[in-house]
C-alpha cells in the first residue's frame, strides 16, 4: 500500500480521519452551548478518561463544531508548571478583543479588558508566570483585589456580560485539567457558579484524567452540581471497526473481517492504538484487502513503536522507587489493585508507599478509582512494564 496515502494518524492530539463513536458527547456539548445562547442555564462539561482515548481530539472537534455556529471560543492546555491565571489571561484578552469588534458588545468588552488588566496586575506578584499585554488601563476596584477566587469571579461576570451583549457564548476549552492546582480549580468553579446564577453565556468544556473527578469534589462541595462528567472510554466493536474500515474505504481499500477483529482484539478498542495498528498494517500490506496476516506482521512493529513513544515517555518521568511500585502493580495484572495488595506483593507495609503513590498520581501515571485502589491511567501499560522493566528493579 502507498504509505503517502496512509489515512491513519497516530499522534498526540492528531485528529483521525474518522472520529467514530463520539456523536453523543459532541451532541451533549452542542446542547449545552445552544441552551446558553438563548439564555437558559446549562452545566459546564468536564470529560474524563484514560490516556489514549482521544480526549484532546474530541475537545478540539467540539471547539470546531462550536465556532462553525458563530460561538466564540478560547483553548488552553494546563501544563504542570503553569498557573491557571497565566493560562487564562492571554486567551481571554484575545476573546475580548474579538468581542469588542461587535458594536453591541463594544463597551462591555472594553470594560472586561479593563477588568482583565486589573486582574493580571493584582495577581502578578502571587502568580509570577502571568505575562499578558493589555491595551487598557485597569479600572480601580474591578477584579483587582489580589484574591484569585473573588477576582476571577468578577472577571468572568464581566466577560459573560460582554458575550451576552454580543448574543453569543464564550466557551473556554481546557485540556489536561488534572494539572490545575486545587486552589485554582476552586476559583474556577466559583467563577463558573456565579455565571450560572446570573445566567451568563460563559462555560467551560474541559478534559482530563479520571482523578479530575476527585479533584473537583475536593475543590468545592457543589462541583458535582455544576458540571457534567461524561466518561470518554474505549470504543465498542462497531465504532472501533468504523475507525479502521472507513478511512481505508475512502481510498478504495478494504479489510478482511478477521483483520479488523485482530486489530480490535490487540487494541481493546482504544482510539490511539487503533490508529497505530491501522498505520502499520497499511504500510506492510501489499494490496487490498488488508489481511489478518498483514495485521500479525504489523503487530511487532506497532508494539515497538508504542514502547518507544507512547509508553516510554511516561516511564521516563518516574524515580527508581516509583518504577519498582509500577512493576509490582503490573505483576498483579491490569488493575485496579488494592494498595495493601501491592505492598504485600513487595513485602512492605502499605503505609510505606504513600509518598510514592501520591507522586505517581500527581504525575498522571496512576489514579485512584475508589479509596485505597490504584489503577494505571495508560491503557495496556502493565504489559509494557512487564516487557521492559526487570523484576526487582
Amino acid at each position: 500500500m502507498n504509505p503517502v496515502k496512509n489515512p491513519y494518524t497516530p499522534g498526540a492530539g492528531t485528529p483521525p480521519s474518522e472520529l467514530a463513536g463520539r456523536e453523543a458527547l459532541r451532541e451533549k456539548v452542542r446542547i449545552c452551548i445552544e441552551r446558553l445562547r438563548i439564555g437558559n442555564t446549562a452545566k459546564s462539561v468536564l470529560m474524563v478518561g484514560l490516556r489514549g482515548v482521544g480526549k484532546t481530539v474530541l475537545l478540539d472537534q467540539m471547539r470546531t463544531d462550536a465556532e462553525a455556529t458563530g460561538i466564540h471560543t478560547v483553548r488552553v492546555e494546563a501544563p504542570e508548571n503553569r498557573s491557571l491565571p497565566a493560562l487564562l489571561a492571554p486567551a481571554l484578552r484575545v476573546a475580548l478583543l474579538r468581542l469588542s469588534q461587535i458594536e453591541a458588545a463594544k463597551d462591555l468588552a472594553q470594560k472586561s479588558l479593563r477588568a482583565l488588566a486589573g486582574f493580571a496586575k493584582a495577581l502578578k506578584f502571587k502568580f509570577q508566570d502571568i505575562e499578558v499585554g493589555i491595551d487598557f488601563e485597569p479600572e480601580k476596584g474591578l477584579a483587582d483585589n489580589g484574591d484569585l477566587e473573588s477576582d476571577l469571579t468578577a472577571l468572568f461576570v464581566e466577560v459573560g456580560n460582554a458575550a451576552k451583549a454580543a448574543k453569543t457564548v464564550l466557551v473556554i476549552f481546557i485540556d489536561e485539567l488534572q494539572y490545575v492546582k486545587q486552589t485554582e480549580f476552586a476559583a474556577l468553579i466559583s467563577a463558573l457558579h456565579r455565571c450560572a446564577q446570573l445566567k451568563l453565556p460563559l462555560t467551560v468544556v474541559g478534559a482530563g484524567l479520571p482523578q479530575l473527578l476527585s479533584l473537583a469534589g475536593e475543590a468545592k462541595s457543589y462541583a458535582e452540581r455544576l458540571f457534567d462528567y461524561p466518561i470518554v472510554d474505549k470504543l465498542d466493536k462497531v465504532a472501533a471497526g468504523d475507525a479502521i474500515r472507513k478511512p481505508a474505504r475512502n481510498l478504495n481499500v478494504d479489510y478482511e473481517d478477521t483483520a479488523v477483529e485482530s486489530i480490535i482484539s490487540n487494541t481493546q478498542g482504544y482510539p490511539y492504538f487503533l490508529q497505530e495498528w491501522g498505520k502499520h498494517a497499511w504500510d506492510l500490506a501489499q494490496a487490498s484487502p488488508i489481511t489478518a496476516l498483514d495485521v500479525e506482521r504489523a503487530s511487532k512493529i506497532t508494539i515497538a513503536a508504542l514502547d518507544e513513544s507512547f509508553f516510554r515517555v511516561r516511564l521516563e518521568r518516574t524515580t527508581p522507587s516509583e518504577k519498582r511500585y509500577l512493576r509490582a502493580m503490573a505483576e498483579l495484572g491490569p488493575g485496579p489493585h488494592r494498595s495493601g495488595d501491592i505492598a504485600q506483593h513487595m513485602n512492605k507495609k502499605a503505609n510505606s508507599f504513600g509518598p510514592v503513590r501520591s507522586s505517581l498520581i500527581s504525575k498522571g501515571i496512576v489514579w485512584s478509582p475508589i479509596h485505597g485502589d490504584t489503577a494505571f491511567t495508560v491503557p495496556l501499560f502493565h504489559e509494557y512494564l512487564l516487557r521492559t522493566v526487570p523484576a526487582g528493579t
